[in-house]
């Protein structure tokens, strides 16, 4: 930072672009601090211009630092802030004018050719975070209080702010959302615990509930939106703050401990001792993740790359991009299903019972197959006479073109179904679940549902609720919630349904592996990222939902990437006595339906 303040003069921008979990501020008024120059920030955004060139203009007259932040949402001003800095007769040599900006298309390429510009990614791996938290500690700072539980608190929030940041680049296993943890986390954290520290009765000690509630609810906990992502914060809180931490035999993990040291150079030296390369396991996560980020990695690299391949037709030599989507929309054409026909789908519903709560879902389910399996047909027809030269390419057949090119799914076709991996996966899905809803309407009621192929998978759960519901006399919908048993079998060993509920398979365990004979939660192999579970029995209870140490809330999702809008509920499942909940909500236990 100081380097390139020395490097700058007063009509040269610096431009900062913001990355996840970094924030150049706090650096920034330090140094300004250090060589006794004002520093006056203004949060941009609409209508700050104003106080922006009344705190320009007075501090290009009076000498200090001006620190824009945000200007991505103030894009117009930026012409005018250059225009200010360049055209102006006289400027005082010690201004400078900091902006932080995120990366936008529109940012004016004038202001990036006579700035300079720089960006501050936060470190990865543990050492390089601790290294840079201790860098900003000063021994004052380590020395402001005198408890004991002082310094090693100070380092144990470090460890988690580092934590956290590692986390996300393991993906949904790591975060279901990422999160921008930043040094501001950091720092109020280690505020509080200062505060809590200095107001503490000696005699009753730390309040440990009240430190865990303000790291997992509110310091750090503030930003996080998720609610199984709330409760992994919260395993961290009850896991790494308490009286345990203080004993000489706790670790985070092997290698990972809390050092006994007085100075900030004793600390630094401590770090420098620590692994280079972090096991995933150091966040809690199996080592099996390690190939899952290696694996993301890879992909968007890949698919940086095809998007910037050049999208013309073939030249001499070789099949055309038409000539190769021509060939593959015939195929697809050739191995679609035949259309639903309405009259002939409500007349099987009004024999298998118009009003049963599954089958009014299938109704539903099968109003929705139709819709896609029509889309797809007319897409392709067209596709295929846009090709000819017979009709006019229009945007979206173009669309359809360059993704079928590339194996990606239509956006026509991927606003009206689901999200798959390739084109390739997401055709197969489509004649699987096709074939799922025919087998049903003509053939009766599965002996066992393959939850992946229904487009609204908690209205399928909430149909089976009101069946158990409506058998029970005295029974209400809303204080009948869901319960399972994992069974022993496979798909082929089904051969009745039971006698109240739902039999599902095509689950998948992320994270975890199954004990079959003991049908349990257990650690996954090594390189086998995910493992099918058996059939699960879910059915409808009057009751209030099982709780335990020995059973893990396992929340399933449509798809691996974990959102709201993938989630579809939880299903519990026994643990051992060696692995309490806790490991596995730190190891990001979850069951998708789909991997692809």
């Amino acid at each position: 930072m100081e380097a390139m303040w020395n490097e700058s003069n007063s009509r040269t921008p610096l431009v900062c672009f913001l990355s996840m979990g970094s924030d150049p501020t706090e650096n920034i008024e330090k140094l300004a601090k250090a060589k006794g120059i004002r520093c006056g920030a203004i949060s941009m955004g609409q209508g700050q211009e104003v106080h922006a060139r009344r705190l320009i203009g007075q501090l290009m007259a009076e000498g200090g630092w001006v620190l824009l932040q945000n200007c991505h949402l103030c894009l117009d001003y930026m012409d005018e802030l250059l225009d200010t800095i360049t055209a102006a007769e006289t400027i005082h040599d010690s201004f400078r004018c900091w902006v932080t900006t995120e990366v936008h298309p529109k940012f004016p390429i004038n202001l990036l050719q006579t700035s300079i510009k720089f960006t501050a990614e936060p470190p990865q791996g543990v050492k390089p975070g601790l290294k840079r938290t201790y860098g900003l500690i000063s021994q004052d700072q380590l020395d402001i209080s005198n408890m004991p539980q002082w310094k090693p608190l100070l380092f144990v929030v470090a460890f988690l702010h580092t934590t956290v940041q590692e986390r996300r680049k393991f993906g949904p296993i790591g975060w279901n959302i990422p999160y921008e943890f930043n040094q501001s986390d950091f720092t109020s954290t280690v505020q509080f615990i200062q505060n809590h520290l200095d107001d503490m009765d000696i005699k009753k000690g730390v309040s440990w509930n009240t430190v865990r509630y303000m790291v997992g609810e509110v310091q750090y906990g503030g930003r996080v939106t998720d609610d199984y992502d709330k409760r992994l914060l919260n395993t961290y809180a009850k896991v790494w703050f308490g009286e345990h931490i203080f004993a000489d035999n706790f670790q985070f993990y092997n290698g990972y401990k809390i050092p006994k040291c007085r100075t900030v150079e004793e600390y630094k030296a401590f770090i420098d001792s620590l692994p280079t390369v972090d096991s995933p396991e150091t966040f809690g996560l199996h080592s099996n993740a390690d190939i899952t980020y290696q694996t993301n990695m890879a992909n968007e690299m890949l698919e940086t790359t095809v998007s910037i391949q050049p999208k013309d037709s073939g030249g001499s030599g070789g099949e055309t991009r038409e000539t190769v989507v021509y060939r593959l929309a015939d195929d697809m054409l050739e191995k679609l299903p035949l259309d639903f026909i309405p009259h002939e789908v409500k007349e099987r519903l009004k024999k298998m019972g118009l009003l049963h709560p599954l089958n009014i879902f299938l109704g539903q389910e099968i109003d929705r197959m139709r819709k896609v399996v029509s889309s797809v047909r007319n897409t392709l027809k067209d596709l295929k006479l846009a090709i000819d030269g017979t009709i006019i390419m229009s945007e979206n057949l173009r669309d359809a073109l360059d993704c079928m090119y590339d194996a990606r799914i239509p956006s026509a076709w991927k606003k009206i179904s689901w999200e798959s991996a390739t084109l390739g996966f997401w055709f197969t899905d489509l004649l699987d679940r096709n074939a799922q809803f025919h087998s049903w309407l003509f053939e009766g009621r599965p002996n066992v549902f393959w939850m992946t192929g229904f487009f609204n998978p908690q209205g399928f759960l909430t149909a089976m609720r009101q069946e158990i519901t409506r058998a029970h006399k005295g029974w209400a919908l809303d204080a009948v919630v869901l319960d399972n048993d994992v069974t022993k079998m496979s798909k082929e060993d089904v051969v009745t349904p039971p006698a109240e509920g739902v039999y599902i398979h095509g689950l998948y365990l992320d994270g975890a592996g199954w004990d079959r004979r003991n049908s349990r939660l257990m650690e996954p192999s090594p390189k086998v990222l995910y493992t099918p579970l058996p059939i699960v029995h879910v059915y409808a209870i009057n009751a209030e939902r099982r709780k335990g140490s020995s059973l893990y809330e396992c929340p399933v999702y449509k798809k691996p990437r974990r959102t709201d809008l993938t989630y579809i509920f939880p299903l519990l499942l026994k643990t051992s006595a060696s692995f309490d909940p806790d490991h596995w909500i730190r190891r990001g236990v979850a069951l998708l339906c789909d991997t692809k």
